[in-house]
């Protein structure tokens, strides 16, 4: 392939990469609008959790499968199907009736991801060698902290002039613009000794991550965990996933292969990186509660106040590539990771009346140390093996940090539903009976039945319940991404930024 092909062919991957991450947190602005029963679906705290949930519980669980699929019928024409499917499953969301259907859609969204991810790094690692492989995977996962960070900004900016649905329509003509590119630059190629389906461990995978979000998320619904439709779905998913790893490390060839993890290096950055996630996720769920609930910002400026994150988060990208070229990877990543932990924690200190300015500089440092972890990171870890793995370890580390974002969400909405209850339990004895359940639900509840009924003791109350809530969380998450920086320590300890692996014999079929 010529220079400028390559170049063009990255683009469009590129491409392909930011728009499956920006639905990873684009939910993150529309919440607040998606809970109003006027102006939304009237969607449960669970039913938000879901409808987050369920896009990146099957982007994790199939992207091993979709991999497995692209090695045998080619992978630009596995990522061409999840284009289709990702736009497909978009005007299914944009015109969702109700919750129930909105969840479905993301989740058929998800299927669109998963084929996505594994064509899109298989066909960097197969375009490029050496240090041009080096600079295209750490462009390709700075793309995905941008998409992370710049999802809400997006999504406020379009419901400042349309209606919910828009963050998802606004996929279609991205896609379509992307599948004339696919079209036009990107070769097809297939590895000539294919991956099995693995259909045992795909129903082991989903089911048991499944199974585990739903416990977890019931969690945060009731009073006692006690109950067996808490504690029993979390054992059986937790069993599930256990026998999920052992029968892929009973495969020759698994879809998923777990002895990758057993590398220090490539393990201790694929788990740090998982903790990562579930910490940003955790975190990015309770923000927009925040400002356009508690805060009563509109979505346009619940945006712009997280604009400098966004902004952050693509200076951030570069600078830790170009950083890891001169010192050790560890000197970068690593503190980078803990000021991360910090800004999440730096919540604790945010009320109803704080200044925009400290919550912008905030974010703003924040993704400027995410960007600066993420595509770092993710290229050394992909260094450290041969090309012919190189599937197999996207596969990997892909769904680590998808699981961590499905759990993040999963748990750090449980915490925040917990806590909620607890601060507002005091005063709502004087509430009129008939609304108390409906006012432990959510602050968005409350606030609607205080407006509804002439209850302005109530709103006070649903904020200062909620704040006390995120302050909880806050705590949370610093300490999940505190977990992943001495994690990340221990991985990276006694080494340097691993030079490309030699791949000259590398043996695959091409078709132009």
């Amino acid at each position: 392939m010529s220079t400028t092909r390559r170049k063009a062919a990255l683009t469009v991957l590129l491409m392909s990469s930011l728009l499956m991450w920006l639905d990873n947190t684009v939910l993150g602005t529309v919440v607040e609008t998606l809970a109003d029963p006027t102006r939304g679906l009237g969607a449960s705290p669970a039913e938000l959790q879901w409808a987050s949930g369920a896009y990146t519980l099957v982007f994790a669980t199939l992207m091993f499968t979709a991999g497995a699929l692209g090695d045998r019928f080619g992978h630009r024409r596995t990522l061409a199907a999840g284009m289709v499917i990702f736009a497909a499953a978009s005007a299914w969301a944009a015109y969702a009736p109700d919750p129930t259907q909105l969840i479905a859609a993301r989740a058929a969204m998800g299927v669109g991801s998963a084929f996505i991810m594994p064509a899109t790094m298989a066909i960097v690692m197969w375009i490029f060698t050496g240090p041009e492989r080096a600079l295209a995977i750490a462009l390709n996962s700075t793309a995905a902290g941008v998409g992370i960070a710049a999802g809400p900004v997006l999504a406020g900016l379009l419901l400042a002039r349309f209606w919910w649905g828009s963050v998802f329509l606004v996929n279609i003509p991205i896609t379509a613009l992307a599948l004339v590119g696919i079209a036009a630059f990107v070769p097809e190629f297939r590895n000539p000794t294919p991956r099995g389906l693995d259909p045992v461990g795909l129903l082991l995978s989903i089911g048991g991550l499944a199974a585990l979000a739903y416990g977890l998320i019931r969690a945060g619904q009731v009073v006692s965990w006690t109950r067996t439709d808490i504690w029993l779905p979390i054992v059986a998913g937790t069993a599930a996933l256990i026998a999920f790893v052992r029968v892929e490390m009973r495969m020759a060839q698994p879809s998923f292969d777990p002895r990758l993890l057993a590398r220090r290096m490539f393990g201790g950055g694929t788990a740090a990186l998982g903790l990562m996630l579930f910490a940003m996720t955790s975190a990015g769920f309770y923000s927009a509660f925040y400002l356009q609930g508690s805060r009563g910002f509109s979505p346009l400026a619940a945006a712009l106040t997280l604009a400098p994150a966004a902004v952050g988060t693509m200076v951030g990208g570069p600078l830790g590539v170009r950083l890891a070229r001169r010192w050790p990877l560890r000197n970068i990543t690593v503190p980078a990771v803990v000021v991360t932990a910090l800004t999440m924690g730096a919540s604790i200190l945010f009320g109803l009346d704080t200044p925009l300015i400290w919550i912008e500089i905030t974010g703003a440092v924040q993704g400027l140390s995410i960007g600066m972890v993420l595509g770092p990171v993710t290229g050394a870890l992909m260094n450290t093996l041969p090309l012919d793995r190189a599937g197999a370890g996207s596969a990997v580390t892909n769904t680590v940090r998808q699981t961590g974002s499905v759990l993040g969400i999963a748990a750090g909405g449980t915490i925040m539903s917990i806590a909620y209850r607890a601060a507002i339990e005091d005063s709502l004895r004087e509430v009129p009976a008939t609304v108390r359940d409906a006012a432990r639900v959510s602050a968005e509840q409350a606030r609607h039945l205080a407006a509804t009924l002439d209850l302005p003791g109530l709103t006070a109350a649903a904020n200062r319940a909620f704040i006390h809530a995120m302050h909880v969380s806050a705590v949370w998450t610093m300490l999940g991404a505190l977990a992943a920086a001495v994690v990340l320590w221990i991985a990276l300890r006694d080494s340097e930024t691993p030079a490309p692996v030699d791949d000259d014999d590398r043996a695959l079929a091409v078709e132009s």
